[in-house]
């Protein structure tokens, strides 16, 4: 296959760059919208910061994170880095899917069942058990979500671990 030059690979490199830092700060956004819907005087607010949540995890979130997956793959599969080669491409790799699928699978869920929750109960909702439930896993693990998201930036600036062995 052949490789990219050095215009396309920067260009690559850009929009990898936009997604990871629109990924990060829209997680940044939604923990700080997570800590603050506890403290809601309404329940007409409670369910708006509920909502904005669940939109910004929609059409930024989202997008950003496979953006950042999609545009990583290139770059592995048209420049020289390669996918296997370097053991720190490998523990990016692991630690993007499995957020990616954490993110789908459990925090996705918990921001769309805290949202129709709110919905219906407005204020009540805090009082409901499955909402706080869902309103601390998303603060707890959304948390680690975009602490694992800043390891990842240093990794990549970092480099650690350098080449794989190759076996004999």
């Amino acid at each position: 296959m052949k490789k990219i030059g050095i215009t396309g690979r920067s260009w690559l490199k850009s929009f990898h760059i936009f997604f990871c830092c629109a990924w990060i700060g829209t997680g940044l956004s939604m923990l700080l919208l997570g800590f603050v819907k506890g403290y809601t005087p309404s329940g007409d607010e409670l369910y708006a910061v509920n909502a904005s949540i669940k939109l910004i995890d929609d059409f930024i979130i989202i997008p950003a994170a496979l953006g950042s997956l999609f545009t990583g793959l290139l770059i592995c599969w048209l420049t020289n880095w390669g996918f296997f080669k370097f053991n720190w491409i490998v523990v990016k790799w692991i630690i993007t899917v499995a957020q990616i699928l954490f993110g789908t699978f459990f925090l996705g869920k918990w921001v769309n069942g805290a949202t129709a929750i709110s919905n219906t109960e407005r204020a009540l909702a805090l009082q409901n058990q499955t909402y706080l439930y869902f309103r601390e896993m998303n603060n707890y693990f959304g948390s680690i979500q975009v602490l694992l998201l800043i390891v990842v930036v240093f990794i990549s600036v970092f480099k650690p671990w350098g080449k794989k062995l190759k076996k004999s």
